[in-house]
């Protein structure tokens, strides 16, 4: 019996799914199957009943990445059946279409993924998704906790009380906010709640930067982690969120493409002889992208290897120590270079943070832990 290969395109909701199925060939029938709801059980049954209805056939699946997670992918995974999460983006769409329903979203899957026009996104494993919902969970925090201080600020300015130190939330500033007397009782509640709502922000910041350090200890990625450290900028929480951002180093085959999933090139709209760069694309990651344009600033700073770095690059190899190294002279002196040609100082971030991402892919290409099996810890 010919073995035959289906496609099946899923419009996947919080409770429900609509599938869609299209035949091999241009010019293969493509209909609904129906509506489920939202169970990887049903779902399993439903491919169970497809596969029944055509014997010796073959399934793929594919359905569009959003709020409910890799799940599904990752079940479909172990029941060997290929599913592809397709980049929301990256889908093509009919340009002026006066229609949008799940049965339509279902249907044009289903016929993007036979004709090989959908474009998958990665996958983390288990674990590193994890720990990136960890990192992440610690800058909430760290917002949560920035959002209460503007918040207190602000109500004590709309008082007439301002603080005259040298450094806010300092242990001086916290003591004067202790201190502080205030007329009416309600504003003495309305202090007291916000203080709260610091000190247990920034207690919830200390216990997740406390589970980070202790789940690193396991982690597979834990010795790219360890080589990250080793460059300026990048302290414990930095390197974490890199590596636990950027994946598999290894699908970037070129550095510029690690740049365009963190949305830091150019656009660009050309035109015969003319050819038009705007500001970059702030496409893919905003999380990681921010992050390495806070990073960024620490190579205005001459190149000197502090007592902090020292300790950190302690027990890397020689060929860590000179890229880092070859990084902080060279961003360096490319910042010089930017600002004395008077570019805005935020621009010339952004462009660190760009070439900072070749470094950042040089050094973790080497390391061997991104080529050990999953679920496999790094030596200690």
């Amino acid at each position: 019996m010919q073995t035959i290969t289906l496609y099946i395109g899923l419009d996947v909701h919080k409770d429900s799914i609509t599938i869609a199925i299209a035949e091999p060939g241009p010019k293969g029938e493509i209909r609904l199957f129906g509506t489920i709801t939202n169970d990887i059980d049903r779902l399993e049954k439903a491919l169970r009943r497809i596969c029944k209805a055509h014997p010796g056939s073959h399934l793929e699946v594919a359905y569009e990445a959003g709020p409910c997670g890799f799940v599904i992918a990752r079940r479909l995974k172990q029941l060997k059946i290929p599913c592809l999460v397709a980049a929301p983006s990256l889908i093509p769409k009919q340009p002026g279409a006066p229609f949008k329903t799940d049965k339509r979203d279902a249907r044009g899957l289903a016929r993007l993924l036979r004709a090989g026009e959908l474009t998958a996104v990665y996958i983390p494993e288990p674990t590193d998704e994890a720990i990136r919902d960890l990192c992440r969970a610690r800058t909430d925090a760290v917002d949560d906790q920035r959002r209460c201080r503007h918040r207190l600020k602000g109500f004590l300015l709309r008082h007439g009380y301002r603080y005259q130190g040298k450094a806010n939330w300092s242990q001086p500033h916290m003591r004067y906010l202790r201190e502080l007397v205030l007329p009416h009782p309600a504003m003495k509640t309305i202090l007291e709640e916000y203080l709260q709502g610091i000190d247990a922000a920034h207690d919830r910041v200390q216990r997740i930067e406390a589970s980070m350090l202790a789940l690193l200890e396991t982690w597979r990625l834990k010795s790219a982690v360890e080589a990250l450290m080793a460059f300026r900028g990048f302290q414990l929480v930095a390197a974490m969120i890199t590596v636990s951002e950027l994946g598999d180093i290894h699908r970037f085959p070129h550095p510029r493409q690690l740049m365009t999933y963190l949305g830091l090139v150019p656009t660009e709209s050309s035109s015969g002889p003319h050819q038009r760069q705007g500001g970059i694309s702030r496409c893919g990651n905003s999380h990681q992208r921010w992050l390495l344009t806070e990073c960024a600033e620490h190579y205005a700073i001459p190149p000197k290897i502090s007592k902090e770095l020292s300790r950190r690059q302690e027990g890397q190899p020689e060929s860590v120590r000179a890229l880092s190294w070859k990084a902080q002279n060279r961003l360096h002196r490319r910042f010089n270079r930017l600002l004395a040609r008077r570019l805005q100082r935020n621009k010339a971030k952004v462009a660190i943070a760009r070439e900072l991402c070749g470094f950042i892919w040089a050094l973790l290409r080497t390391q061997e832990c991104y080529r050990q099996p999953a679920g496999t810890p790094s030596p200690q």
